[in-house]
């Protein structure tokens, strides 16, 4: 299949919300007259949002959204990606209203997504759902990018453990599954990728049988069994030259996701060229979440690769 490169893909959208700025600049101004502001005079939100529908069932996929006060320019996205296991979580973790909360003051719109999560007793929501799941997010931004007065190009991903290894694969992949007509439009590749403690390759032995449990019950099977299941739920196994720039962190006393998962995922992105900053924390576990220690570092990546107007 004929690869459209990730810009051309997207620029005819971003020209699309540029003509109509003007418009965007006054909606956004009545946006934030008339919505529920936030607690912190400084931002916006809006809570459960649907982003798309779970078939079959009629699931909602939810997400909220964080934003700046508005201005004159286009904001850069970013999509916050909640941990769990891919068994668990929210986003209404803290560990996604903190970071979304300090992303819209900065200046960024902010969109943390809920997606599906596994029923490891029969398998529903098995993967690739939160794939699906995450990639729609992207696309669903983009695709109501004028509404949230967003630069479609300017798009980020940023998750923690699981939610970290969903949002290198928006890093390093195009969509899955592209049968949404109102969607097909839209890349759900992002622009650069923040991956806290995240899993990303599938091939990691583990000495737990309960992980190896759950893999078989979330991928269908034993590695040894579908070994290429293994490699695709594997971020590192689709990077190429045109991956997203990463910022990769990490504890290297992390017991529930091996900072091994980190340092074969650096060492990939480097051989193929792409920009990557590692940080790895050497006394820290699978703790390394809280905005006081990563903030910083989370922000001057994006304003690097995301291009912040003040």
């Amino acid at each position: 299949m004929l690869r459209i490169p990730f810009q051309n893909r997207i620029m005819s959208t971003r020209r699309a919300v540029i003509a109509s700025a003007a418009f965007v600049s006054l909606l956004a101004i009545l946006r934030w007259a008339t919505g529920r502001p936030s607690p912190r005079d400084a931002i916006q939100t809006e809570l459960g949002i649907r982003y798309g529908e779970a078939l079959p069932g009629g699931e909602a996929l939810l997400l909220d959204v964080y934003q700046p006060r508005p201005g004159s320019t286009l904001r850069p996205a970013v999509i916050l990606i909640h941990g769990g296991g891919f068994v668990s979580g929210s986003r209404a973790d803290a560990s996604m209203v903190e970071p979304a909360r300090r992303l819209a003051e900065a200046g960024y719109v902010a969109f943390s997504i809920d997606y599906r999560l596994l029923h490891q007793s029969d398998r529903r929501n098995a993967w690739p759902t939160p794939l699906d799941d995450v990639q729609r997010a992207v696309r669903w931004v983009r695709a109501n990018a004028a509404t949230y007065a967003v630069d479609p190009e300017r798009v980020a991903a940023y998750g923690v453990s699981a939610g970290g290894g969903l949002a290198a694969h928006l890093g390093v992949r195009e969509t899955r599954d592209n049968s949404d007509p109102e969607l097909t439009d839209y890349s759900s590749r992002v622009a650069c990728v923040v991956d806290l403690a995240g899993p990303t390759d599938g091939t990691i032995p583990s000495s737990n049988p309960g992980d190896l449990e759950f893999a078989a019950a979330f991928l269908g099977g034993t590695f040894t069994e579908i070994p290429d299941v293994y490699r695709d739920a594997s971020s590192l196994s689709h990077v190429d030259e045109e991956s997203a720039p990463f910022l990769v962190v990490h504890g290297a006393q992390d017991t529930v996701v091996p900072v091994e998962h980190a340092r074969r995922l650096v060492a990939v992105l480097r051989k193929a060229g792409i920009d990557v900053d590692y940080v790895e924390f050497p006394d820290a576990g699978h703790d390394i979440f809280g905005w006081d220690r990563i903030g910083q570092l989370t922000l001057s990546f994006l304003t690097r690769y995301l291009e912040l107007d003040p």
